[in-house]
């Protein structure tokens, strides 16, 4: 392992620059990137272990087998975190590896591990944050139906209770789902995540289940933790920007909106769904059969924090009739929208705009609007940047060094958006790097490296980028550098 440079001190920064008292310096990682150990301790496949092993779903052919072996390593990293300073890690639970056929009785072995993994963490004075679920359904319970039946939320609810009863004593912040869209509508809609279905009354099915079993899992949390204990949920919400100024475009940066963004919010936080949303779908489902009677106020059960997860805009438009549109919507190539009752809506990069490897724009501006626009929509609840990073063509230089200067100034614009946000008025808690270490990356594999720690999957070493060792200095100073990235 390579420690942390000793060549970088913390200077004291201007108090202008400075970031409020208490506010958490973190990163994130999700069980089926790192974790690897598919197949140990009795853990048993989830959808993302059979969809990377289908032909054609996931480049290379990759799987999560051994990912970054977090598994075997955790002791491993959370010293390297130690080092690096971090104050609090968001990691996820395989339900899988805990509750095998994702119902009946935990297995011990894999409560275990997690039980390890927090004892860990407590005794280098980070603090655990924990999120039930990052798209990893246990594969018995999608062979049943998974998210699009009713009865997946009551599974998810028994989940709940079983970790609470396993770390309630020692993990004070709980996250339920992480990013609820890209499992609905990217599982269930365009097909590019697992399970890799394209069915669009599906994917709007499984955005209300996935809600209510939010709802439920809060409820579980409540009546198991600590009064002490935070609850939150994180969304990928979308910064969505009309091509021009004319009603049309207008029109459709309300739909991407509404399916993106409020579909969410609006049962979580206002107890409704958006009349606009189901006018756009109802075609597709009976939102009056959907919903039943005590639905919306499970779901709409209060939470002490939101997650908000940012990477880049969202540049939408209505073509001009015959011109047609395209799918580029930045979530991954597929013949199926991820967008039910708005497939018509074409998306736009962003001009002029320097891009990362994921060919998405760079534009800190979008996110101090998300977290404005977000604090002002629902000033009751605080917020969190639970995600925030981008993936860069590393490499190991001849001395051993991996030098990422553009993701140093994408974290610093990104940062800097964060702190002008506070500054305005938007009760930001704290911030959560994506990610910690080079990882799975869904349907790109290993092509893809989103960490500030190298991870070179043939050794498993670990080598902390130029980012990280940039990172460490923010968290001492709590603050950026006055004279920005270098």
């Amino acid at each position: 392992m390579t420690a942390v440079r000793p060549d970088i001190a913390p200077k004291q920064a201007p108090e202008a620059t400075r970031f409020p008292t208490g506010f958490v310096w973190g990163a994130a990682t999700a069980a089926y990137q790192v974790e690897g150990a598919a197949a140990e301790d009795g853990r048993t496949p989830s959808i993302w272990d059979t969809f990377s092993r289908t032909p054609g779903k996931v480049r290379n052919g990759d799987t999560g087998d051994i990912a970054a072996d977090h598994y075997h390593l955790y002791r491993d990293d959370v010293a390297l975190m130690k080092r690096l300073g971090l104050k609090a890690y968001r990691f996820s639970i395989s339900w899988s590896r805990v509750q095998p056929t994702g119902r009946g009785p935990a297995v011990e072995r894999g409560l275990d591990f997690y039980r390890k993994l927090v004892d860990e963490l407590l005794e280098a004075g980070i603090t655990p944050v924990a999120t039930l679920y990052h798209w990893d359904l246990p594969q018995e319970l999608e062979d049943a139906g998974g998210w699009p039946q009713r009865v997946t939320t009551d599974r998810f609810a028994d989940y709940a209770a079983i970790m609470a009863g396993a770390l309630g004593d020692r993990v004070g912040t709980w996250t339920t789902f992480n990013e609820p869209w890209c499992s609905a509508f990217l599982g269930y809609g365009s097909g590019v995540h697992a399970p890799g279905r394209t069915e669009p009354a599906s994917a709007l099915r499984a955005a209300h289940h996935l809600n209510l079993a939010h709802g439920r899992a809060i409820e579980v949390l409540r009546g198991q933790l600590p009064a002490a204990a935070q609850t939150s949920v994180t969304l990928n919400l979308h910064q969505v920007r009309p091509l021009t100024a004319s009603a049309a475009d207008a029109d459709a940066a309300r739909r991407i909106d509404a399916v993106g963004n409020r579909i969410f919010t609006g049962p979580m936080l206002r107890g409704e769904y958006p009349e606009d949303l189901i006018a756009d779908t109802r075609h597709l489902v009976d939102w009056s059969t959907l919903v039943h009677d005590g639905d919306l106020a499970a779901i709409s059960g209060p939470i002490d924090v939101l997650g908000v997860n940012y990477y880049t805009p969202t540049l939408v438009s209505t073509p001009e009739k015959g011109a047609g549109s395209t799918r580029d919507d930045g979530h991954g190539a597929s013949d199926y929208s991820p967008w039910p009752g708005s497939e018509h809506v074409a998306f736009h990069l962003s001009e002029g705009k320097q891009r990362t490897a994921m060919n998405w724009a760079i534009d800190p501006d979008g996110l101090y609007n998300l977290l404005m626009d977000t604090s002002r929509d629902h000033p009751e609840v605080p917020l969190m940047v639970t995600e925030n990073g981008a993936a860069f063509d590393d490499y190991v230089s001849p001395e051993g060094r991996v030098e990422d200067p553009e993701r140093i100034a994408y974290l610093h614009g990104h940062l800097d958006a964060v702190q002008r946000a506070v500054a305005d008025g938007a009760d930001v808690r704290g911030y959560f790097l994506w990610s910690l270490m080079d990882n799975f990356e869904w349907a790109y594999g290993y092509s893809k490296r989103f960490g500030t720690v190298y991870v070179d999957y043939a050794s498993q070493r670990r080598i902390p980028k130029a980012s990280a060792h940039w990172y460490a200095d923010v968290i001492r100073r709590h603050a950026l550098p006055p004279t920005g990235p270098s």
